[in-house]
């Protein structure tokens, strides 16, 4: 009887095994003060803001990542009627609080290795409400148990549904480029 109770225990533990694929319990790294800033080069204005607020975690052995930045941290307008307009007109933060991006590292590289690594983050970034699916190169390096992200890329006011009325069209971008900067440590 107890032979039989041991060969159940161990039919299970072997089934557990290979329903999880014997995968190691995710090691997490986060940031609550990563920075995101971003830049409208129209014809007649450039625009600057930037937020210094970026959260994100990152699930180092499966490679998943999401972070979100609130949209109402965002500092550094050429006035405060134009960081009004961004919040109130064109990216309607009462109602559309954060934007976020969250997937997965396409290459499979080992994220405890120290090094630095050129890579794509695969996954749905969301602005205004709209889902957007993007690939986005990015440079980390990982040193001292800390993993440092840098991007550069485009988001286009269009693929997110947010107007550029004819009044300012001169003054805001369609085209927006923005930079992505964060240090990672263990949670």
């Amino acid at each position: 009887m107890l032979f039989q109770k041991k060969i159940i225990c161990c039919a299970c533990l072997l089934f557990f095994l290979l329903s999880t694929g014997f995968q190691q319990p995710g090691i997490l790294y986060h940031t609550v003060n990563g920075k995101i800033s971003f830049r409208s080069e129209a014809p007649l204005e450039l625009i600057r803001a930037s937020s210094d607020q970026l959260i994100g975690l990152l699930d180092i052995n499966k490679r998943n990542f999401s972070f979100k930045i609130s949209i109402r941290t965002f500092e550094g307008f050429n006035s405060p009627m134009q960081k009004e307009h961004f919040n109130e007109n064109y990216l309607e933060s009462d109602k559309y609080h954060e934007a976020s991006f969250s997937g997965k590292i396409i290459e499979d590289i080992d994220l405890t290795k120290e090094g630095s690594y050129s890579i794509r983050a695969k996954g749905m970034l969301t602005i205004h409400g709209v889902q957007q699916e993007r690939i986005i190169k990015s440079e980390i390096t990982i040193s001292d148990n800390k993993i440092s992200i840098m991007s550069n890329f485009t988001v286009l006011l269009s693929d997110h549904n947010i107007p550029i009325p004819k009044v300012v069209y001169q003054k805001l971008a369609n085209e927006i480029k923005a930079e992505v900067t964060a240090t990672l440590e263990p949670r």
